[in-house]
């Protein structure tokens, strides 16, 4: 049978380690992407090109190459802003998902959630999503709640609600489950997080893959996502952090070359964005 134009077999032509046989002779099915997603022959084409063409330090230096390799490195960027409805300015390179995820507690989180706070989740999320909250209620004596799933694997959003009566200083909350497909509205959740007060970071890991996302309609001040998932490379991932909520003033886990002393104190100040850790180099 002849492939037509966007057919599953043509689709599988992209992925070259479908090409291979499986353990028992019979074409290779591979049934894991929500883990990890196979990696097309144009995203292996262009990291190759990367390697033998254009290899060289970004924002360190103003030979052609290292431009060259500036630019290509803040092209992605615009082009994944643009993709899903954000700004360069609020698209910040991290490690994976839970990097950025991460990234939000020991940033945001430390500076923001103190004794007595109420952070909320639900019973759908990753751990990713869930450790690092942990954590950080525990560390700062802060409380931790939970939105149920009903028996239909949809969020309980009359507890919902009960919990935004609360205040809750967070709401964080997984875009689609990993687990059951379920599809949140997220949108929802936001307009009703925000209007009691609430910060919303959202875990888009198996929603950017799989569907259209509009950040822009969205609305949330945090959204993490991650490459490895999405046909991309190990090893890179996303947050994108509404304009007001990246530029914090504050130490950065880890200091290395272009952070600067501060003169009133000799304490190590970054002007970087959020990104204290990631793999976003541009101000670090």
């Amino acid at each position: 049978m002849t492939a037509t134009a966007h057919s599953p077999a043509m689709i599988a032509d992209e992925f070259p380690v479908l090409q291979r046989p499986g353990p028992d002779g019979r074409p290779l099915v591979y049934l894991d992407s929500a883990a990890t997603s196979q990696t097309p022959q144009p995203v292996i084409d262009a990291m190759t090109r990367y390697y033998t063409e254009s290899r060289a330090s970004i924002h360190r230096g103003v030979y052609p190459l290292a431009v060259e390799a500036t630019d290509l490195y803040e092209g992605a960027r615009n082009r994944i802003a643009a993709w899903l409805g954000s700004t360069p300015e609020e698209t910040i390179f991290t490690a994976n998902a839970t990097a950025a995820i991460n990234l939000v507690a020991y940033t945001w989180g430390r500076h923001n959630i103190n004794r007595g706070d109420l952070v909320v989740l639900t019973e759908m999320e990753h751990h990713s999503n869930i450790v690092p909250w942990q954590l950080l209620c525990q560390d700062r004596e802060a409380e931790l709640a939970y939105v149920p799933v009903t028996d239909d694997g949809l969020l309980d959003l009359a507890a919902l609600d009960e919990l935004l009566a609360r205040e809750p200083k967070l709401v964080a909350l997984v875009h689609v489950s990993n687990v059951l497909g379920t599809i949140n509205p997220v949108a929802e959740v936001v307009r009703r997080a925000h209007a009691a007060g609430a910060v919303v970071l959202i875990d888009g890991t198996q929603a950017v893959p799989q569907m259209p996302v509009d950040l822009r309609a969205i609305d949330a001040d945090f959204y993490a996502w991650t490459g490895h998932k999405a046909y991309g490379p190990t090893g890179i991932g996303i947050l994108h952090s509404r304009r007001e909520r990246v530029d914090l003033d504050r130490p950065p886990l880890e200091v290395r070359g272009r952070h600067f002393a501060d003169r009133r104190g000799d304490r190590p100040r970054c002007r970087c964005r959020l990104d204290r850790r990631g793999r976003d180099r541009r101000d670090s």
